[in-house]
C-alpha cells in the first residue's frame, strides 16, 4: 500500500468485463524523493469503488487486498484500487506538499 494523490482520471470505450462500471483513477505517490520504491510504483492506475476526486489523498492497495476491496473473492483483472481517502494525516518531518490539497 502506499499514500497517493489523485492526478487524473482514465476512460476507456473498450475494456474487460471485470472493469465495466468501475472507475479508474491515476494516483501518484505522495513523495517519490523520500521513497525510492514509490517511484518503481507511481502513477499508477487504480479502481476506484470510493468515489475518489482529482487532488485528494487516498490510499492504495495492491494485488488481492485492492481486488478484495471492490467486492466479492477478489477474483478481478486489475493489480490496484482506491481503499480509503484521507482525511487528514500526522507525519513529523514529512513534506508540505503531504498536507496540502489541489
Amino acid at each position: 500500500m502506499f499514500l497517493g494523490r489523485v492526478i487524473g482520471e482514465v476512460w476507456a470505450t473498450k475494456k474487460v468485463q471485470d472493469l465495466e462500471g468501475k472507475r479508474l483513477l491515476v494516483v501518484e505517490a505522495l513523495d517519490e524523493t523520500r521513497d525510492p520504491a514509490a517511484a518503481k510504483v507511481t502513477p499508477v492506475v487504480a479502481a476506484d469503488p470510493l468515489g475518489a476526486d482529482v487532488g485528494e489523498r487516498v490510499v492504495v492497495a495492491f494485488g488481492k487486498a485492492a481486488r478484495v476491496a471492490c467486492g466479492g473473492d477478489g477474483d478481478f483483472a486489475f493489480e490496484a484500487a482506491v481503499v480509503g481517502i484521507v482525511d487528514g494525516l500526522e507525519v513529523p518531518g514529512a513534506p508540505e506538499t503531504w498536507e496540502a490539497e489541489v
